[in-house]
């Protein structure tokens, strides 16, 4: 099963749809389009500044610099995927923000999550695929959660997506999701791991 995800940032994305498909589907596609009739530069210029100034005014404890409340791209991302509505993009740019804060993003290393690195359950592929994407593979028959730390789950699974993302080629803000259910049995199923890998 296969997944394609947009996002520049190891960030709390959008909730995946409720359902069965939204359980098969750990990764969401998120891409979105610019408003019709405009292009997204003359759109979303001034919404990124806008969305910038909102957030120093409203939300100045949170960082600046990569992935902060000053990050362009991740700014922009966060638009287009609450379709240019300002309002929603500030509310779920402050809580990625605030997320990757406390959860320490930036100091996740392959040191930090040795143990679960090693086991293979979850890798970036040394390859990209056909359209030039990063490869993230997860191979639920190795996922054992009644064995493994969820919060360890949470590194791992932030520390996968921010080297994906450290690899995307100029131009591309989409990584490729793979999910190898190969193997996969009861004790392999973990709802809340499917639901933190996709938030």
């Amino acid at each position: 099963m296969a997944a394609s995800c947009s996002f520049r940032s190891a960030v709390r994305a959008p909730p995946p749809p409720r359902g069965l498909a939204g359980a098969r589907r750990a990764v969401r596609c998120c891409s979105s389009a610019a408003p019709t009739g405009a292009s997204t530069s003359k759109v979303s210029t001034p919404l990124v500044l806008e969305v910038k100034e909102r957030l120093e005014r409203e939300h100045p404890g949170l960082p600046t610099g990569r992935s902060g409340r000053d990050d362009d791209e991740m700014i922009l991302w966060f638009l287009k995927d609450r379709k240019f509505a300002v309002d929603e993009a500030v509310s779920k740019l402050a809580k990625a923000i605030k997320w990757r804060q406390d959860f320490r993003v930036s100091e996740l290393s392959e040191e930090s999550v040795k143990g679960l690195y090693q086991t293979g359950k979850a890798y970036v592929h040394h390859s990209f695929d056909i359209n030039g994407r990063p490869v993230l593979v997860v191979v639920a028959a190795k996922h054992f959660p009644s064995k493994q730390d969820p919060l360890e789950n949470e590194k791992l699974c932030a520390f996968l997506v921010e080297k994906a993302l450290r690899n995307l080629p100029m131009g591309t803000d989409n990584i490729l999701g793979i999910f190898d259910l190969r193997g996969f049995g009861v004790e392999n199923g973990d709802l809340q791991f499917l639901k933190d890998f996709s938030d």
